[in-house]
């Protein structure tokens, strides 16, 4: 690249034409950077203004002079290039990783999913220099989840809303940006915010998942759209938040939704032309109709009822690892639809595959095996939690095996081959059993947990967020020890009487409330003998997922805004610095010119924070401050001071009476909370009902408030046309200029929708309810 530009700049001194040849490679190669763009483009008039001296004189100081420089760009470009291609990742680059410590080329940098580095020029020896190498600012303040990919120099990035980034991964120098324009509106489909965990690379294209349900691949050298596939029905609420992973030439992809109303299922497309290649079904079909895969026949024998007109639930949102010797790509299924098991089977069977992990065949889908953690689970225990391979000494022989931190609180160790139990063993406090049958893999259950049996409250541990949740795990080979981001978050469960499902909100049949008490903390855990080895505590729960190294090294963020370094083997506190908001992604780690480089993403979001509320507080740090984070040995780059926090506004007065205000408290439980958080109080995600200026100004009538939900949300609309549900859930109501556009500022412009065209007028910054688009101004 950097010859031909320097060809380029030496043929203008004999021909200022060839100028334009250039323009357009510097363009093609280099155009990944909007500066560059503008000053060729400054350039150009340049050459086109009239002037006292002769144009072919202009036209070859200014071409010889573009060419110097993009010679220059080019050749710091360049060497972060394989072979002059962007990710140019395939099967032999990935399962070698540990020959290619360098970089980062797969969510979990290999198949196995170990997130472990052989590199080690960070150590624990020199960690306390480690700081700030560089960080780059982002356009959206909801919770950022993603690992980062670093490929050759080039680093790519997922963030909230599905975009895509990519930076030069030594300077931050952003290259390009992607935004696949998902519309906000659907943010309400979302369980657990509107995040997206990664991307994955393969022969120089880079892949996303969008919160609306499309798989997309990019150009890695552009970032320009090559093909995008709907993978869902658009039409039911499914979204998606997990990074892909390309196996085998095949971009394997899942998805989420299984509270409101959906199948889940896993698919596997054409890398290069987007192609279905596969699908597995996680929960039986119509029984009247033919089944997907012959298992399934088996399947629909453990359920009862007619699950399947609500879609049974059951999706694949997280983890998913690869086995090549064996063949066998293992993911894990989640929770049910409804939860509450009596309306979605009757009270009966064990719903395969809902809470299991499963091995299909990397080929076809084909099933080979499953294991159920959680039997007729009814209390949200998704198996979605990272599934780690890895090769361990268990009784004198060395096993091939699948290790996960489940939800419900205990830690697993599968036989990869065969799906085989070798062991299981809490590693948080549990308290809806008392362990697990090594004989027949099922847990033994506790009395009186069943919620739909008993019709009474049922107090747990773990809860619904689970004892780990989709926060990576990491395995160091060294120490032979799995580093657990762990949690204790208590909830008390209780059906729903006479429950019927809804077309907004979700649908579980239960009640829930979560517990005061919590707890999160670090623990490392020897899963051969199955004990706690050492534990970091935190302040709260919902702390981010982990990074292992060479180095001795375990690198965690926390939910209080804190950036760490650990001893592997012994868990001392080595380094920390502050980063001005929650970590929950987990970091990445890479080298470039031989110096190592620690990467991560900060941005407070997740179901914790949205459903929680104000309890989220207690983890040290609610505000969203959403960036890239590079590390290095002796950085010196700073972050900016915050800004001040907006204080919140007294609340008005009661405008209803008591049984009003149940009524709508229970309404804004089934239908507001998982985003607004318990009584109204906002966990640092969203905005807080509590700063809405229509607490003070009687900004919604009641007629408004029915007449826009029925539109949109016909059983909601007639709920709220029939009380004052606004109002029950603690909010002041009153008339507003146009019916269906609700602001959240005071102060009044003229403004037209982008989306209806319609003129109105508004406080500023206004958002249409109806079609979800942001105003401007007319």
């Amino acid at each position: 690249m950097r010859f031909g530009f320097a060809y380029c700049s030496l043929h203008s001194l004999a021909r200022a034409k060839c100028g334009e040849n250039m323009l357009a490679c510097g363009r093609a190669s280099v155009g990944l950077s909007p500066r560059l763009g503008k000053w060729v483009v400054l350039m150009e008039r340049i050459c086109s203004e009239e002037d006292s001296a002769p144009t072919g004189y202009r036209h070859f100081v200014v071409w010889a002079v573009i060419g110097l420089v993009l010679s220059f760009v080019a050749g710091a470009i360049e060497p972060t290039r394989a072979g002059g291609s962007a990710a140019n990742v395939d099967a032999a680059r990935i399962e070698g990783a540990d020959q290619d410590s360098a970089n980062w080329m797969t969510y979990g940098r290999t198949y196995s999913e170990q997130r472990f580095s052989p590199l080690s020029k960070i150590t624990a020896d020199n960690v306390g220099q480690l700081g700030l190498a560089w960080f780059a600012d982002l356009e959206t303040n909801r919770g950022q989840e993603a690992t980062p990919l670093v490929i050759d120099g080039v680093m790519y990035i997922s963030t909230a809303w599905s975009m895509v980034k990519a930076f030069d991964a030594k300077t931050g120098a952003l290259l390009w940006s992607y935004d696949p324009a998902v519309p906000r509106e659907l943010g309400v489909r979302g369980c657990c915010d509107v995040v997206n965990r990664g991307v994955a690379a393969w022969k120089g294209k880079i892949y996303v998942g969008t919160f609306d349900g499309r798989l997309v691949a990019l150009d890695a050298q552009t970032g320009t759209q090559v093909w995008s596939v709907m993978t869902v029905d658009p039409d039911k609420p499914y979204t998606i938040t997990q990074a892909p992973r390309v196996i085998k030439g095949r971009v394997v992809i899942g998805n989420s939704g299984a509270e409101y109303g959906v199948r889940g299922y896993i698919s596997a497309y054409d890398a290069e032309t987007g192609a279905l290649a596969w699908r597995f079904y996680t929960v039986p079909g119509d029984p009247a109709n033919p089944p997907e895969q012959p298992i399934l026949a088996e399947a629909a024998k453990t359920w009862h009822g007619e699950w399947w007109k609500e879609g049974g639930g059951g999706t694949v949102w997280e983890s998913l690892s690869y086995d090549p010797e064996l063949n066998l790509i293992y993911f894990g299924v989640s929770n049910g639809l409804e939860w509450n098991q009596s309306y979605r089977s009757e009270s009966q069977g064990d719903n395969w595959f809902l809470s299991s992990i499963v091995a299909v065949n990397a080929d076809t889908g084909a099933y080979a095996w499953h294991y159920q953690c959680t039997p007729g689970e009814e209390w949200d225990f998704d198996a979605v939690q990272q599934l780690i391979l890895a090769n361990l000494p268990i009784d004198g022989v060395t096993r091939k095996v699948l290790m996960q931190a489940n939800k419900n609180g205990f830690f697993y160790v599968l036989d990869r081959k065969t799906g085989q139990l070798i062991s299981a063993k809490n590693f948080t406090p549990v308290t809806w059993a008392s362990g697990v049958d090594p004989k027949t893999g099922r847990p033994v259950e506790n009395p009186d947990i069943r919620y739909d049996k008993t019709g009474k409250p049922s107090s747990q541990l773990p809860g619904a967020l689970g004892a780990h949740s989709w926060q990576a795990l990491a395995f160091n080979p060294k120490t032979g020890l799995v580093y657990v981001p762990a949690q204790e978050i208590g909830m008390i469960y209780e059906a729903v009487k006479d429950f019927q499902t809804a077309a907004i909100g979700w649908n579980i049949g239960t009640a829930t409330t979560f517990k005061s008490d919590v707890k999160g903390y670090l623990i490392a855990w020897d899963p051969v003998h199955q004990k706690e080895v050492w534990r970091a505590n935190y302040q709260g729960p919902w702390n981010g997922g982990i990074l292992a190294t060479a180095g001795n090294l375990v690198i965690q963020g926390n939910a209080a805004g804190f950036f760490s370094a650990y001893r592997a083997d012994t868990g001392e506190k080595l380094w920390s610095t502050s980063v001005q908001s929650a970590v929950l992604a987990a970091p990445a780690t890479y080298e470039i010119d031989g110096e190592q480089y620690i990467a991560v993403m900060s941005g407070w979001g997740g179901a914790y924070p949205l459903m929680q509320g104000k309890g989220s507080d207690k983890s040290g740090n609610t505000r969203n401050v959403s960036r890239v984070l590079v590390f290095k040995l002796g950085g010196k780059t700073t972050l900016p001071s915050l800004p001040p926090e907006p204080a919140l506004l007294a609340p008005p007065p009661d405008v209803a009476d008591a049984p009003t205000v149940a009524t709508g408290n229970a309404l804004f439980d089934r239908f507001c909370s998982v985003c607004h958080g318990q009584a109204a109080v906002g966990g640092g995600v969203v905005p807080d009902l509590r700063t809405s200026p229509f607490i003070a100004v009687r900004a919604m009538s009641r007629l408004n408030w029915r007449i826009g939900c029925q539109r949109r949300f016909p059983a909601v609309g007639r709920a709220a046309g029939s009380l004052p549900f606004a109002a029950a859930a603690g909010l002041q109501v009153g008339r507003t200029r146009k019916r269906h556009h609700v602001a959240d500022r005071p102060r009044a412009v003229a403004r037209r929708c982008r989306r209806c065209k319609r003129l109105f007028r508004e406080p500023r910054y206004a958002v249409s309810t109806a079609c979800g688009s942001r105003s401007k101004p007319s």
